[in-house]
């Protein structure tokens, strides 16, 4: 058993890829030392999914919320069922949300009304945000700013940005997530890694998407989420056991959850 404390903090264990070994695949997290995992809804169902993973599991916490892809499906019915669920044990946020103008599932309009939608509920809850953002970052970020809020929490996800993106969301009050992707020989992270404060980063998997090297190939899973944090710590050069100490209070912090 590992004596770190890691948390993966996006991770999909409702998905089908996960249908046979659910409880085998949070041991093997747990013993490389991922204490707590964050399941992410991408649907109503999926988040309902989520719920009870988390109930069923000490080490799972659920976020809900409605995919950009699936966007066509908020509806007021859709916003009440989900702040009913919100208000279930152990959800600690609404996600994942925002914007995909790279396999645009749906119309664009479609996508910004459901994305603002649930803007508005998670001010509305006090709930942080978790962010999905793909080839859509200005809008992603000018929705934010048009909100004006200054109570935004959250963190964005699987981070597509260069410096400049990065130091606008830093701006919004956002943490900062990378996945399995930096480890790629084409990544092109590092610049960004150093240049943001480790206290506003935080690691996570997507599994089972993004898997890392050297398990590229293969399905993601939380137990991963080391070698995140280990790229993270060659990239800034400092020790795993700091990354890891720093991205677990900054997950603590931003989604209220303790060991």
């Amino acid at each position: 058993m590992s004596n770190l404390n890691l948390i993966d903090s996006h991770a999909h264990l409702d998905f089908k890829d996960f249908v046979n070994d659910q409880t085998d695949t949070i041991q093997r997290a747990r013993e490389v030392g991922v204490t707590r995992i964050i399941n992410i809804g991408t649907s109503l169902t999926s988040s309902q999914q989520a719920i009870e993973l988390a109930q069923k599991y000490p080490a799972v916490y659920a976020a809900v919320g409605i995919h950009p892809h699936d966007s066509n499906e908020v509806n007021h019915e859709i916003l009440t069922k989900l702040k009913l669920l919100s208000q279930q044990p152990k959800v600690v946020a609404i996600g994942e949300i925002g914007l995909d103008y790279f396999k645009m599932y749906q119309p664009v309009d479609i996508q910004e009304r459901a994305f603002q939608r649930q803007l508005e509920l998670a001010l509305e809850l006090k709930l942080p945000v978790v962010i999905h953002t793909r080839a859509a970052e200005s809008a992603t970020i000018e929705m934010l700013k048009s909100i004006q809020s200054t109570d935004w929490q959250g963190v964005f996800h699987c981070f597509p940005g260069d410096v400049a993106l990065a130091q606008q969301v830093l701006d919004l009050g956002f943490h900062i997530s990378y996945t399995g992707v930096i480890t790629f020989k084409n990544s092109t992270a590092g610049e960004v890694i150093r240049y943001i404060p480790l206290d506003r980063l935080l690691v996570e998997t997507d599994c089972p998407f993004m898997t890392p090297v050297p398990h590229r190939g293969k399905r993601n899973e939380p137990a991963y989420v080391y070698f995140v944090a280990q790229k993270i710590a060659e990239i800034k050069q400092i020790s795993l056991e700091q990354v890891a100490e720093v991205t677990t209070g900054n997950v603590e912090r931003l989604f209220g959850i303790r060991e």
